[in-house]
């Protein structure tokens, strides 16, 4: 008979080989559906003559909705069950995203950023909260870093991918930026008919998982639920009273106007910097997120490891803060990229344990709804960050000022993490 800690090892071995993949698949074209008007853009703002304020209008609109409605889509995924919610969820933003090829005016711009916002709001909430259905503690950190280096990785193959759709430019009569929508937003249709076969809702209704293991996780899960403080452990009603979370609120907000900062907007600056053709600036692109992957996994290897969060997200901000000014400062492109990577590591590195954190203190329907919460100020840190960078570059005729801007907001989270108190 195998000890504890060999039917652990073996059990999580399984859990993470069979969830971890897929999981990883769906969010890397969650999010480069959110973020592929990132690459349009250099032509959508030509062809359609968008300015740059209607450009981070529409591409932070996406977040204005997501926002609104996580808390509604993390209970109606606590009814329906996460297999059901989520492949559902994941048909209907595919079939938004491939829509987008028809967009002509800033208001269709604007309407399908809206909708597709709506649709894709329950998606990384839920994904979030599924995970803590399946991984201790212990393993939280390098799950969620695993998972969410997905927003990372989806940079890395987005930009050949992209780039492989723009030369579609003039097929059928139709423009490349038009192939690259639909043929990023098909996938997830596909991907979504397919969640109905891959997931199971619970441990205890997941038939790959042999019965020692199955009881094992259960156990080792309930477990944990009931050790977590009374403090923290609260009702729906009262999770909106809850100061950590607030305060973790509050820090999401201000990470969320890093990452989508350089998410919609590193093609337009590169391009800007470079005077590199669209083709070339959107391959460039790849180097800040193969580099924000590698730092990503491994900052939560050792969170994890060590049982660490607040210091590694401190370590991590202070690579942001640095890469963020830097990349305001350099203009020769080489240094530029340099500086957008580190920037990105930094911002990125902060994902595995800060999601730690909220779902160690947080259990059931407050954790439903305390995660939500947090991501939608997040998205509203999102929306915020586009808008921003677009109304100071138009205002300057520059992005220097725009990514100072945004260095600024990342010592303000420091500061924010570094008064942070969890148990």
């Amino acid at each position: 008979m195998d000890s504890g800690r060999e039917l652990a090892a073996r059990t999580l071995a399984r859990v993470t080989r069979r969830l971890i993949p897929f999981l990883f698949l769906l969010y890397v074209f969650a999010y480069l559906d959110r973020v592929n008007v990132g690459y349009a853009a250099l032509f959508i703002r030509r062809e359609l003559n968008f300015s740059n304020t209607v450009y981070g209008t529409g591409a932070g609109l996406f977040f204005l909705s997501y926002a609104l409605l996580e808390v509604p889509c993390n209970m109606i995924l606590l009814r329906m069950g996460p297999r059901r919610w989520i492949g559902l969820l994941l048909v209907v933003w595919g079939i938004i995203s491939a829509s987008m090829a028809l967009v002509r005016t800033p208001f269709e711009f604007y309407l399908l950023r809206f909708l597709l916002g709506v649709a894709e709001s329950g998606f990384f909430p839920g994904i979030i909260l599924y995970l803590t259905y399946w991984f201790p503690k212990q393993q939280k950190a390098r799950a969620m870093a695993r998972f969410l280096s997905a927003t990372a990785v989806s940079g890395v193959i987005g930009a050949p991918l992209s780039n492989l759709l723009l030369r579609l430019d003039g097929v059928a009569g139709i423009a490349g930026w038009k192939w690259l929508f639909v043929g990023e937003g098909v996938p997830s249709i596909l991907l979504g008919l397919l969640v109905f076969r891959v997931l199971a809702d619970h441990p205890a209704s997941a038939s790959w998982l042999p019965e020692d293991e199955r009881q094992w996780l259960i156990e080792t899960l309930e477990a944990e639920r009931s050790e977590i403080s009374a403090t923290h452990s609260v009702h729906l009603r009262a999770v909106w009273r809850n100061g950590v979370m607030w305060q973790l609120s509050a820090i999401y907000f201000l990470l969320s106007v890093g990452f989508y900062s350089l998410s919609l907007w590193m093609p337009v600056v590169l391009k800007q910097l470079s005077g590199a053709s669209e083709r070339r600036v959107i391959l460039l692109t790849a180097i800040p997120w193969l580099f924000a992957t590698l730092v990503m996994l491994t900052i939560g290897y050792f969170s994890d490891k060590r049982q660490e969060r607040r210091r590694f997200l401190l370590g991590s901000l202070a690579g942001a803060i640095t890469g963020f000014g830097l990349s305001a400062w350099f203009t020769h492109p080489t240094l530029a990229v340099a500086a957008l990577s580190l920037a990105a590591a930094g911002a990125w590195g902060c994902l595995g344990p800060f999601w730690a954190l909220p779902t160690t203190t947080l259990r059931g329907t407050a954790a439903a709804g305390g995660i939500a919460i947090i991501n939608s100020v997040g998205a509203l840190g999102a929306f915020c960050g586009p808008l921003l960078m677009g109304i100071v570059s138009d205002a300057t005729h520059s992005f220097a000022a725009a990514l100072a801007t945004v260095a600024v907001l990342m010592l303000v989270a420091g500061g924010l993490v570094w008064r942070l108190r969890v148990s």
